[in-house]
């Protein structure tokens, strides 16, 4: 996703991606859908202004809302010539908060005699999930399911029916009210966006798409104003009308300013000595990084009910509760912003898994990998619904308990004793069902219904050998045993300190220190003098050269000649692309520049990789990683995407975008502060 395709207006796990004109066309799938997005649903899948009859030319494209809450319109005129310029100007104003799209719209004329003009504005709610949005060749059926549009006296409503208990809804309300509002054609992503029949409103042919329509007349050089607000009501939202709340304003701007003072107050909080003193191209990075997470954290429910604000993964896929994810960005903002650890720990104690579920691979002491709320979840037709199909979240979890437990000091003793129960049933599902017990390491095996790779690199073939060939049986993943070490060791100090436990954090220190020594005899190429990406079930090392090295720096599993050895390989040319380290070396057969984790260069992946070389003393590659990080940071506006392509910086002068990339994303916006930590060590 880049600013100059969309405009991307996010807060609270409601978002909305809008064309530069403020419009959303009704795309149905693709890299990045237009819509109005709340829990994993589309509440507003069209949005198309015109003026007399026509669609407006964009003079001023509306920008991405800055932290500062200054005015954010887009500027339109109806199409005009040097010799008939156009008779109106239009200032349209957009923000997004709390599940509602507000917008000002105000029509300012530019003749000298009273002209009026009719401003239509054609809106529908397709309902679609995201997940199938996201695998459009995926669609699933949707038996007993009505979908339709009413209009009221101030608008439109739509809702979508399954069954007898799922509803969802969308309120279109206006101020002043349409005179007008009439069925229009149905684009072709409105038509296979939901099947089942449609009703109220329109014909099967034409779906719910609804033209409103004003006839306004400014005054000559006068203006008129017109205000919107959209209602995304997901299931389960009580069903009063949200015309009648009592915050239902329909002006964006108030809302802008609060938001940009939320945000600010994010950014500014905790003033780290570390980020005064960083570099300027560091501080903005790390300023963008935090205003990024500011606007992605989500609410969910803690043990106790109560909510807490964790950042979510990203937009447009992944606005949600995500195990890795959620854990990795608390990992990188800790020393900064303490409070999104404290928050993602609890949550994530909220949904561990306490059952055997094969389904959803949950089992139990297992952390889940994510929550999802939409209708395909809900109905179980696929099992994000809360789905534990991550071999990492697990020892991620204690990794950041223990690291939360030693910087926070009070606080974070109290939060390790609250957590005890949930720590060491974690440690549990890492002895039993995640294999330290049977196989000596922590392994996965595919899950046909859901992921096949259940690591950071968990899309299709990620995990292979050099020339891409595909692992057989169970999977060991190098990164994972690092962090299962980790987690051993950091939680064998919670034992020892916080529980009073010696007797258990010997046996954790013991599991630890064997661990080290099986992994150190077992991934190891000596051909290459590298880890190898993995082992499979059948004892073979794949001997893809790849990124995972650098996260066992981070854990400290390799020893220190071994760990040298590997950071200085890091930052060859085959891996080094000068924007970052590739996920992949190139060069070997299953190399590929533009493949999601065969080549391509994830911030993330990086910021472990510098904390790993700083850990290990090689100051001087960290601040070369950081260097590249930071230059391709720059080239977008100080914020870091989910992953960059793997084209070198010596054959482009720019880094080459990822086409499917999430922007902003949690773990990429915390980067900076990783780079933060690494560079001050």
């Amino acid at each position: 996703m880049t600013v100059t395709e969309h405009r991307l207006l996010v807060h609270d796990g409601t978002f909305a991606v809008l064309a530069p004109s403020g419009d959303i066309a009704g795309a149905s799938s693709g890299t990045t859908p237009q819509g109005l997005f709340r829990r994993d649903t589309r509440h507003l899948s069209r949005w198309q202004l015109t003026l007399d009859g026509s669609a407006p030319t964009v003079l001023v494209p509306a920008p991405e809302p800055d932290r500062d809450g200054d005015p954010a319109a887009a500027v339109l005129t109806p199409p005009g010539t040097r010799e008939a310029p156009p008779g109106v100007t239009l200032f349209r104003e957009q923000a997004v908060a709390d599940g509602v799209l507000s917008e000002h719209i105000r029509l300012v004329s530019n003749r000298g005699t009273v002209a009026p003009v009719r401003l239509s504005l054609t809106v529908d709610a397709d309902f679609a999930d995201q997940l199938e949005l996201r695998s459009p060749h995926h669609r699933h059926p949707r038996p007993d399911t009505v979908r339709g549009a009413a209009t009221r006296p101030d608008g439109i409503e739509f809702h979508h029916r399954r069954g007898a208990n799922w509803h969802a809804r969308t309120v279109v309300t206006a101020d002043p009210a349409p005179v007008e509002a009439t069925p229009a054609e149905a684009t072709p992503a409105a038509e296979d966006a939901v099947t089942g029949p449609v009703a109220t409103g329109a014909t099967a042919s034409e779906g719910t798409a609804h033209t409103l329509s004003w006839l306004l007349e400014p005054s000559p050089h006068g203006a008129v104003e017109l205000r919107l607000r959209v209602t995304a009501l997901p299931h389960g939202t009580p069903q009063a009308d949200p015309a009648t709340a009592a915050d239902a304003s329909r002006d964006p701007a108030p809302v802008r300013r609060r938001l940009s003072a939320e945000r600010q107050a994010f950014v500014a909080a905790e003033p780290s000595p570390s980020l005064r003193t960083a570099s300027r191209e560091l501080a903005r990075a790390c300023e963008r990084g935090l205003a990024d997470l500011a606007g992605l954290r989500v609410t969910v429910p803690g043990p106790d009910g109560a909510p807490l604000r964790v950042p979510g993964a990203g937009v447009p896929w992944f606005l949600a509760l995500f195990g890795r994810d959620s854990l990795l960005t608390s990992y990188f903002a800790l020393p900064y912003r303490p409070g999104l650890a404290e928050a993602t720990l609890l949550a994530l104690a909220a949904t561990q898994s306490t059952t055997t579920d094969p389904e959803r691979v949950a089992e139990p002491g297992k952390i889940v990998h994510e929550v999802r709320h939409g209708e395909l979840a809900s109905f179980g037709q696929v099992p994000y619904g809360r789905y534990y199909g991550s071999v990492d979240s697990t020892p991620l979890f204690l990794v950041l308990l223990g690291a939360y437990a030693q910087q926070q000091g009070a606080r974070g003793r109290r939060l390790a004793a609250r957590l005890e129960p949930q720590a060491r049933a974690a440690v549990e599902w890492m002895f039993t069902h995640g294999g330290l017990e049977e196989t000596g390491y922590l392994a996965y095996r595919p899950d046909e219904g859901g992921l096949a790779n259940q690591n950071w690199k968990d899309s299709p073939g990620a995990i292979c050998a050099a020339d891409g060939t595909l692992p057989t049986g169970a999977v060991l993943v190098a990164e994972v045993q690092g962090y299962a070490y980790d987690a051993l060791c950091r939680t064998a100090e919670l034992a020892r300190t916080v529980w009073d436990d010696p007797g258990y954090a010997g046996r954790l220190e013991r599991a630890a220190a064997e661990l080290r020594r099986r992994f150190g005899a077992d991934f190891w190429l000596p051909e290459h003098g590298f880890p190898p990406l993995a082992l499979d079930g059948t004892g073979r090392r794949l001997d893809a050269l790849a990124s995972d090295a650098g996260h066992l720096l981070w854990s400290g599993i390799l020893g220190q000649r071994r760990g040298e050895t590997v950071g200085r390989r890091l930052l060859e040319p085959d891996f080094f692309s000068g924007w970052g380290v590739r996920t992949l070396a190139a060069g070997q057969g299953a190399y590929h520049p533009l493949s999601y984790h065969r080549g391509s260069v994830w911030p993330q992946d990086n910021a472990l990789i510098a904390l790993g070389l700083a850990r290990y003393s090689m100051r001087a590659e960290a601040a070369r990683l950081a260097e590249g990080l930071l230059a391709a940071a720059a080239h977008h506006g100080y914020r870091l995407p989910e992953v960059l392509a793997g084209y070198s910086r010596d054959d482009h002068p720019a880094p080459v975008p990822y086409p499917h990339a999430c922007s902003p994303q949690a773990w990429a916006a915390a980067t900076p502060l990783a780079l933060l930590t690494a560079l001050d060590r």
